[in-house]
């Protein structure tokens, strides 16, 4: 586990290399539709049973929009990464940004991601078929996507690609 006192530059490649502290040993990224009552939440208890800080985004958290500010601060401040690749996350704009954003501190602070593909192939998220697919050719059709959709596809393609765990639906 990570000292509070330890000091980071921030994961943002834009950024004003800004100082943060690691606050949170994981950050748990996932899309609450598909696996907050089940899965992820039961992941969040276990890793605080343990001790483990963990960070699990609020449900009041404002929706919609930018991601919000404080959970790319809970992004900056964290330590190991673990995303839930689900049937529907990359429907979610916001589930990709949070994506690109941990691609950036995997990249330029060599922070740990560890892919969890829960009822999902992990080829659909490297190559975006399947569910995946879909998703895109749905954030296409809105204007305010298009620019973001290359960075969503290279996030799930480099974090895709990664070892991880693959819990098939027929488990």
């Amino acid at each position: 586990m990570t000292s509070a006192n330890t000091q980071i530059i921030s994961c943002s490649p834009s950024s004003s290399k800004s100082t943060h502290q690691l606050t949170y040993d994981v950050f748990l990224s996932f899309r609450g539709a598909d696996t907050r009552y089940g899965f992820t939440n039961n992941l969040y208890e276990e890793l605080i049973s343990y001790g483990i800080h963990t960070f699990r985004d609020d449900e009041e958290l404002e929706r919609g929009g930018e991601i919000a500010s404080e959970l790319l601060k809970a992004i900056e401040e964290s330590k190991i990464f673990v995303i839930i690749f689900s049937e529907n996350y990359a429907a979610s704009g916001w589930c990709l940004d949070e994506l690109v954003k941990i691609s950036q501190c995997m990249e330029t602070e060599k922070r740990l991601i560890l892919p969890i593909f829960y009822h999902v192939d992990p080829s659909h998220v490297r190559k975006q078929r399947g569910s995946c697919e879909k998703a895109f050719v749905d954030h296409e059709k809105e204007a305010e996507n298009r620019k973001k959709i290359q960075k969503w596809r290279s996030a799930l393609t480099k974090v895709g690609n990664l070892a991880g765990y693959d819990l098939p639906k027929d488990r």
